[in-house]
């Protein structure tokens, strides 16, 4: 059974940053391709971040390119998302995906999803 758990998110300033992180279990993820999507009240769940597990290779939204960076540690089989320059837009829950092999953007692509860590940034 795959878990993926958040952790990290708070109530921050703008300007401030976070460090996200997201705790795998379950499986080995050699083959697997983990994101971040996030989710604004009322807007739709949209994507982030990803990373290969094995070879760390990465992918980001427009929107958060340069200020994002997504990273994983082998050995704590966990999935980090630094956050920096945040703005009161990037107020979301933020959500940890898996899914073996598909580097996909769309939410459907994903089986694994982990509960959330919501992100309030003020202005």
């Amino acid at each position: 059974q795959v878990r993926l758990v958040e952790s990290g998110g708070g109530l921050v300033q703008a300007g401030d940053s976070l460090r996200l992180s997201c705790a795998a279990s379950g499986r080995t993820f050699g083959n697997y391709f983990m994101a971040w999507f996030r989710q604004a009240p009322g807007k739709e769940r949209e994507f982030v971040a990803r990373i290969t597990w094995s070879g760390g290779f990465t992918y980001y939204a427009d929107s958060v390119k340069g200020r994002f960076t997504i990273s994983r540690d082998n050995v704590q089989n966990t999935v980090y998302l630094l956050v920096n320059s945040l703005e009161p837009e990037d107020t979301a829950d933020y959500y940890c995906a898996a899914n073996y092999g598909r580097p996909s953007t769309r939410p459907g692509e994903y089986d694994f999803w982990g509960q959330g860590t919501q992100v309030t940034v003020s202005s």
